[in-house]
């Protein structure tokens, strides 16, 4: 049986490019999805930007031969082909034959019934399951898929040394540690082993002879180095934990050096605190400057139900969905510890103004594309809910002097096609792992410090 591929609409919308993922094999597009395809392409969405951008993907191709019949994708042998056929395959009566998964299905087990071997591309669950009805083989979209949660890169780790190596490291701040002198836990074989490290990954030290006998550092590519910010008091904000120590280091660093941080964790770890508090160090306390704004962006998806339009300008538009960025705000000026009245009204006032003189921006993150931002300090919060082309566009905004931060958690998705395996954040995490120009550090579930109540929902929910 000839062994092919009939692809989702769903699977066009999310990767344009998910044709050419399928080396040799036929990919086979019912025509049904040309015309869901038709029905977006007016949209000022990522989705309609991806509709038409696939239609010129198809177009292209047609000029090199006949659709029906298959033109050459690659020079593996890929083929893609547009089928109109199997319009008299029974599918179950009570299945509408006017709805399009249902036609997809329906040339699904035409195919099938005709010698072929199809698998169903799909990013919807229901739909995976009905073609398991027809006996038909189905698969998610695999491609942009990174590992598991509990597999996926963290940029922290625990290695093991002697005392003696721990002392000579503590002597001087340039002291450094070579890795042959550094193992690793194995957890299978209960030994400790000699492993790769992957550049910037920091480090808890531990030694092998006194478990309190402890160091922190980085990998640089080379050798073990200190931290140099550990000690520092960005904004006033002084970390509580080993993740917040390590989520200073690589915020504190020079826009050369890092500039491009990715941050993961649960709910509750001061990510964007963190983020802003450095941001606002950076902007008012340091000179000369190195930013001249602080730019914050996150995708618009709604973690309810959708309330409708928001009037407005597009500062409007966003602000429901700033009001997190407000809270944190409202704390680093000390909001949590003013009791007068008079107090909170002047640092609600204090807040207002960094707005009103544009110190923060906040804008939509569709309306990032094509801008080149020139010393930036720009915060993407929660791109758990952007989409692995959204991450790819706004990493690529940098320009020099410009500092990017993503932040999120990969256990909070509300995208309804988007889980903890396909989301931007984690996408972009696993493509710059052991990148000289990224720093990553995600935090843990006990470094919760927003509240015992937080922290404690974190792990059970």
């Amino acid at each position: 049986m000839n062994k092919c591929y009939v692809i989702d609409t769903n699977v066009l919308l999310h990767s344009p490019n998910a044709i050419f993922t399928f080396n040799e094999h036929t990919v086979i597009i019912p025509e049904v999805v040309l015309e869901e395809l038709d029905r977006f392409k007016s949209e000022s969405s990522e989705r309609g930007a991806n509709s038409r951008q696939v239609s010129r993907i198809i177009d292209n191709l047609r000029a090199t031969g006949n659709l029906l019949k298959g033109v050459p994708l690659n020079d593996q042998g890929g083929i893609l082909r547009i089928e109109t056929n199997h319009l008299d395959t029974k599918i179950p009566a009570n299945w509408s034959g006017s709805k399009p998964d249902n036609r997809i299905l329906q040339v699904c087990k035409g195919l099938s019934e005709s010698n072929h071997y199809p698998i169903l591309v799909s990013r919807d669950t229901n739909m995976r399951v009905k073609a398991t009805i027809l006996t038909i083989h189905a698969e998610d979209f695999r491609n942009e898929k990174v590992a598991s949660i509990e597999e996926q890169y963290t940029g922290r780790g625990i290695i093991y040394t002697t005392s003696e190596v721990i002392n000579r490291f503590h002597e001087n701040v340039l002291n450094t540690i070579d890795p042959i002198f550094l193992f690793t836990y194995d957890e299978n074989a209960h030994v400790l082993i000699n492993t790769p490290l992957e550049t910037n990954q920091f480090f808890l030290i531990r030694s092998t002879d006194n478990d309190r006998h402890t160091a922190l550092g980085r990998f640089d590519g080379e050798k073990i180095i200190h931290l140099r910010y550990q000690h520092h008091n960005p904004f006033g904000v002084v970390p509580r934990n080993i993740g917040q120590i390590f989520m200073q280091e690589c915020l504190m660093m020079s826009a050369s050096e890092a500039p491009l941080v990715i941050i993961k964790g649960p709910a509750g770890t001061a990510k964007t605190f963190y983020s802003l508090a450095v941001g606002l160090h950076q902007h008012f306390e340091c000179r000369p400057r190195d930013y001249n704004h602080i730019l914050i962006c996150r995708p618009n998806v709604p973690m309810d139900e959708d309330i409708g339009f928001l009037p407005g300008s597009e500062v409007d538009k966003v602000s429901p969905f700033m009001r997190g960025i407000r809270d944190n705000l409202f704390t680093l000026m000390n909001g949590n510890t003013l009791d007068d009245s008079k107090d909170l009204m002047q640092a609600e006032d204090t807040i207002q103004l960094l707005f009103d003189k544009h110190t923060i921006q906040t804008e939509a993150l569709a309306f990032q594309r094509g801008r080149s931002l020139q010393k930036y300090w720009v915060i993407f919060d929660e791109m758990q809910n952007a989409t692995p082309r959204q991450a790819k566009g706004v990493i690529t905004r940098p320009g020099l002097g410009t500092k990017i931060i993503l932040l999120g958690d990969p256990a909070q998705i509300d995208h309804p096609y988007l889980d903890s395996q396909s989301n931007g954040l984690v996408y972009a995490s696993e493509k710059m792992r052991g990148s000289k120009l990224c720093f990553q550090v995600t935090l843990q579930h006990d470094e919760c410090e927003r509240s015992p109540l937080a922290a404690e929902a974190a792990i059970r929910l």
